[in-house]
């Protein structure tokens, strides 16, 4: 049935403005206003359908996700689109592509580490998208070890040239997304060296076709490495392969800002900080939170929106069965997650602020604050696409049978959100980073220097590893005091622990190699620590609405005792709390699940997807699921004919053999 909306009742249940709650979730009016004008925009054009996507060919997808990148430019360019919304259009249109690297990664690569001529020189050519730009930095043998690149650049002073060479077949350039079929030039990342002596890593940009016909330059082999995991997904995307013979290019296409190589040969580093360097990538990082909350709160949708509509089990005498969402269980998997995509938004919008900040002290020679930046950003991406990543593959089996469904939207949002959790920074190895700033942090607490930011808790060390909860009842784990100082405690005395265990051994780099599981885990406490308690200090703010607070109240409790419940085995081992409260924090989760149950599905209306963005029969916004499916089976290519390909050849044969009996 057309024009019927399925999840009207469970609509009017809610007990807050829906339309003030969708402008906390995109962080202000103005932010609500331009999604909204741009998601729609994309929805309502039919040059963006989504339809097909899962079921074309390699070719036919790529080729596709081409059309739509040059769609979406016409658009920026004929609509005069400012930077917000061209950003905006990018992400609803909801296909990676090349675009994507050239505008995320290869321009502030050449904003950030390129010097006042090269701005001048590259800058235009890239925002007019005459040439197309990538960023090789991972190889075949290194991702995350980015000291041990093996391409080389080795400067030729006869001909103020730099050599660009691959001298072993691990040495290929690998992974770079747009590498493979579109982009004419690519900062590549090589080992610089002058004279025979080693500087170390630097960023180069390097033409890889013609700009005639776009056939590789000599001495250039590049091409696409292959299908990857799931229908559609990161398929649209030409990730690739590039290997240098010899490849000569002008001196002064060496990243110049923080350091140069005279015509002479010599290597001089400006007075620029390297520093300055880490910020592009920690900028990338960041930007994954919104991509995290982003991606995690449309499965939550999808999984809401179904798991009203369907039901199962329990009708008495021919009545209606349970909606699925009633169940206990399905809450209990469910209402965290949803939780989580409300706390990791917040924490995105901390975190820009944060960067902003860092940013605009670094213009002051103020470097004090990047450690922490870098700390947290690395913690924060690794916390939260960890999440993102088992929160969608839970939210696809909340959803039964159908979740496996490629028109359920889940398989593809999984495919697609998965590899975030290696890209910029495997995330294991980021813990390990943010672990090491943690093992830093305790070693100088005796020297007086007071920590502040998101450390500040470590100036409370004393007290935090003496103290004890004095939680009686449930309800009190209600209390922003008594959640906060649980966390504190928590991570505090997993890090002294960590650092006690440490000093143990002769050789630091021994023990951080022997106790990296424990050194995961005391960061993972601290992240989880800063996510909680952002999410405290945003209830702190002034938030309009009738209810809005007030749901937010119950979210971030869920949000920290779903964490505590799933870690008490830490919160036991560090002594913080006693079985008997942590009975009482799994009470008061149960019945927060029963306050928020009214909500779900208006809470979930409030991150304001379009049924285009969202790309899901289970998560349409009327909840009619069965016709759609129904309709949708019918459409795939397989059904074309009743007779399949291949049927006359294999399968008749089959059921016309003349049977003989088996001897035995």
């Amino acid at each position: 049935m057309e024009g019927i909306d399925y999840l009207a009742e469970e609509r009017k249940k809610a007990e807050f403005n829906v339309d003030e709650m969708k402008i906390v979730w995109a962080g202000s009016r103005r932010a609500f206003e331009v999604s909204d004008y741009i998601s729609k925009l994309v929805a309502d054009d039919p040059g963006f359908s989504k339809e097909e996507r899962t079921m074309l060919s390699r070719k036919e997808l790529f080729k596709n996700t081409l059309r739509k990148s040059a769609y979406s430019w016409k658009h920026i360019i004929d609509l005069q689109l400012s930077e917000e919304e061209a950003e905006k259009l990018r992400y609803f249109v909801d296909e990676p592509a090349f675009i994507d690297s050239h505008l995320g990664v290869f321009i502030p690569a050449i904003k950030g580490q390129g010097n006042k001529e090269q701005l001048k020189k590259w800058l235009p050519l890239a925002y007019k998208m005459q040439i197309i730009g990538c960023y090789a930095q991972t190889e075949l043998g290194h991702g995350s070890n980015v000291q041990g690149l093996e391409t080389t650049a080795t400067f030729d002073p006869q001909t103020d040239e730099f050599v660009i060479h691959s001298p072993t077949l691990t040495s290929s350039k690998w992974w770079p997304g747009g590498l493979g079929k579109v982009s004419t030039h690519a900062i590549v990342y090589a080992r610089l060296i002058t004279d025979g002596k080693d500087h170390g890593i630097n960023g180069f940009i390097v033409q890889l076709g013609s700009l005639e016909d776009h056939k590789p330059l000599p001495g250039i082999t590049v091409g696409d490495i292959g299908t990857k995991f799931g229908n559609g997904a990161y398929n649209t995307m030409d990730n690739g392969v590039l290997r240098f013979d010899h490849v000569r290019i002008p001196r002064d296409q060496m990243l110049m800002r923080v350091a140069q190589v005279t015509k002479d040969g010599k290597y001089v580093q400006s007075d620029v900080p390297r520093q300055l360097l880490y910020v592009s990538m920690v900028h990338v990082r960041q930007a994954f939170l919104t991509y995290a909350s982003g991606a995690l709160s449309r499965a939550v949708c999808i999984a809401t929106r179904y798991s009203a509509v369907r039901r199962q089990f329990g009708s008495q005498n021919g009545g209606q069965e349970i909606q699925v969402i009633d169940y206990k269980t399905q809450q209990s998997r469910l209402f965290p997650l949803l939780a989580s995509a409300y706390a990791f938004r917040f924490v995105g919008e901390w975190l820009k602020w944060f960067y902003t900040d860092v940013t605009q002290r670094l213009k002051t020679n103020d470097f004090s604050t990047l450690p922490e930046l870098h700390a947290t950003t690395a913690g924060i991406k690794s916390l939260t696409t960890t999440a993102t990543a088992d929160g969608i593959e839970e939210c696809r089996k909340l959803c039964g049978g159908h979740g496996y469904l490629c028109s359920s939207g889940l398989p593809e949002l999984y495919a697609v959100s998965v590899p975030a959790c290696t890209f910029e920074g495997d995330n294991v190895v980021l813990l390990l980073q943010v672990s090491r700033f943690l093992m830093k942090t305790v070693s100088q607490l005796s020297s007086g220097k007071k920590p502040t930011g998101t450390i500040a808790y470590m100036g409370k060390i004393e007290h935090l590893m003496q103290c004890h909860s004095d939680v009686e009842q449930a309800k009190d784990w209600l209390k922003p005091s008594v959640i906060l100082e649980a966390f504190e405690a928590r991570a505090a005395r997993m890090s002294v622990s960590c650092a006690q265990n440490l000093s143990k051994f002769d050789y630091p780099e021994e023990g951080f190699q022997e106790l990296a599981t424990d050194l995961v885990e005391a960061a993972v406490a601290h992240c989880q620590l800063i996510v909680v308690s952002k999410f405290i200090e945003k209830l702190q703010q002034d938030i309009p609405g009738e209810g809005v607070k007030q749901q937010l109240v119950v979210l971030c409790s869920i949000y920290a005792l779903f964490l505590l419940h799933k870690h008490q085995g830490d919160f036991l081992a560090t002594g913080y709390i006693t079985s008997k409260q942590g009975l009482f924090a799994n009470e008061q989760l149960r019945a927060l699940y029963t306050q928020v149950r009214p909500n779900v599905v208006s809470l979930v209306d409030a991150f304001n997807h379009t049924d285009h963005f969202l790309g899901s029969i289970l998560g349409r916004y009327d909840g009619n699921v069965y016709p759609k499916l129904y309709e949708a089976a019918w459409n795939d290519p397989l059904n074309e004919s009743d007779i399949p390909d291949g049927f006359h050849e294999y399968i008749r044969p089959l059921l016309e053999q003349k049977l003989q009996t088996a001897r035995l």
